[in-house]
């Protein structure tokens, strides 16, 4: 499962590693087989002319959750009920989920879907995304080897 990210996934930006990130559970789809959703949450839900926004208020300083909520949103606006309802809608009850993203975890259980087995992906540093990472691992508890 993958929230969309224009600037990552498309244009490759040094400011996250989504893109890589995307790109990693393709590989491993490659070979293990699987389904991936790629849900239209871009900017953890508050779109992309707003994350736009945010990317500035990064520039001046902010990590990516304080920039989001200087503009006046929650750290993450994202809902994963809908990625629970395509799985059941598909047949699938239980997944091994690509993610360091807890909250995804928590719930698509609480949506019903059992978790078999967390895979992580790898922390993909390059110049301008440390701050980034830094902040999805402290402030968002994701689950990140820096």
């Amino acid at each position: 499962m993958h929230s969309e990210c224009l600037t990552g996934d498309v244009f490759h930006s040094s400011r996250c590693d989504c893109g890589e990130q995307l790109d990693e559970t393709i590989n491993k789809m490659a070979t293990e087989g699987g389904v991936l959703l790629y849900l239209r949450q871009e900017g953890r839900g508050i779109g992309l002319y707003n994350k736009i926004d945010a990317y500035r208020l990064q520039s001046e300083g902010l990590n990516t959750y304080e920039a989001n909520n200087h503009l006046g949103f929650a750290d993450d606006l994202r809902d994963f009920e809908e990625a629970a309802q395509m799985l059941k809608a598909l047949g699938v009850k239980q997944i091994r989920l690509v993610t360091n993203n807890p909250k995804k975890i928590r719930e698509l259980k609480e949506h019903g879907i059992e978790i078999q087995e967390v895979i992580n992906t790898m922390a993909h540093v390059k110049a301008g995304n440390e701050n980034y990472l830094k902040a999805k691992a402290s402030h968002g508890k994701h689950n990140l080897d820096l």
